[in-house]
């Protein structure tokens, strides 16, 4: 079984900064990419930031510039440093991993269960 542990959420207000933390644990032989999703109300789930054990990474353009995401292939753990943050930014922010089970050799998806960042005006 495979966990991923998130932490960082918070209240901020706009322009200021929040850091979220994701970290795997478990059966895990190796990871393929990890990512960070948001999901705001009434909306459908969408790609923030995402980063390849190569460390080739994409971001949404609406984070182009704000926010820096990162890895620690030892630790398998993912950071995203958001900066200038703005109102539109609150969201439940989910870490994502693709890996391979150590146990069954198979690959699957895992999600975090999502830390709530509010960005007030």
């Amino acid at each position: 079984q495979v966990q991923l542990v998130e932490s960082g959420g918070g209240l901020v207000q706009a322009g200021g900064s929040l850091r979220l933390s994701c970290a795997a644990s478990g059966s895990i032989f190796s990871i393929n990419a990890m990512g960070w999703y948001r999901q705001a109300p009434g909306k459908q789930r969408e790609l923030v930031a995402r980063i390849t054990s190569s460390g080739s990474t994409n971001y949404a353009d609406s984070v182009k510039g704000r926010f820096t995401i990162s890895r620690d292939n030892a630790k398998n753990t993912v950071t995203l440093q958001m900066n200038s943050l703005k109102p539109e930014d609150t969201a439940v922010y989910y870490c994502n991993a693709d890996l391979r089970s150590s146990s069954s050799w198979r690959r699957y998806n895992y999600w975090g269960q999502g830390t709530q960042v509010t960005v007030s005006s």
